[in-house]
């Protein structure tokens, strides 16, 4: 058991309330955002159940900690809408990977370039990774033509961040939404 709480992740600092704030001494603040002052932690408490409310420390590192009498539940409510719109706000800029051979057959190139043009639209970048096997390396000039034609039908929705380069037995290249860039 102890084994498995060392692997573990360590998980944020828990907001304490009530009977949890360690300090002796506290600066209050009330529920409309009046100063209480400087008092006990004991006191606080008190105070905070006299307006049915819970005591939440809101500054742990002051000196004294900072707690504030509110609606615990209501604030961790708040907390959380906060989070996730943040995160709804940080959607987009996925790298998809797209990858394909120097050989691959026609219709399976146009169905991997709509692939890349639907993850354009999403506004989402795209890797194109073009795998070279054993002696497919000899004709790199292939993978080369394939690259410009990708990239030439998908000019109107994205541009070339990354141009197309070799690394190891892979030609890849990165293509970026139009906007994006300014464009």
């Amino acid at each position: 058991m102890a084994l498995r709480d060392k692997r573990r992740a360590p998980s944020a600092p828990k907001t304490r309330i009530n009977k949890d704030i360690r300090s002796r001494e506290v600066r209050v603040i009330g529920p409309e955002s009046e100063q209480f002052g400087i008092m006990s932690a004991t006191d606080a408490i008190d105070r905070a159940l006299e307006h049915g409310l819970d005591l939440v420390e809101v500054a742990p590192t002051a000196v004294p900690p900072v707690c504030r009498i509110m609606d615990y539940g209501k604030f961790k409510y708040e907390q959380s809408r906060k989070e996730r719109a943040l995160k709804a706000h940080q959607k987009g800029g996925q790298l998809k990977e797209v990858k394909l051979r120097p050989y691959t057959g026609e219709h399976d190139l146009e169905f991997k370039i709509n692939h890349a043009k639907e993850f354009l639209e999403e506004r989402n970048k795209v890797k194109m990774t073009l795998m070279f096997r054993g002696r497919e390396m000899a004709r790199k000039q292939i993978g080369w033509e394939i690259m410009q034609q990708i990239q030439k039908q998908l000019e109107e929705v994205g541009q070339p961040e990354y141009p197309p380069k070799m690394e190891g037995r892979n030609m890849i290249m990165i293509l970026a939404p139009k906007s994006a860039k300014g464009a």
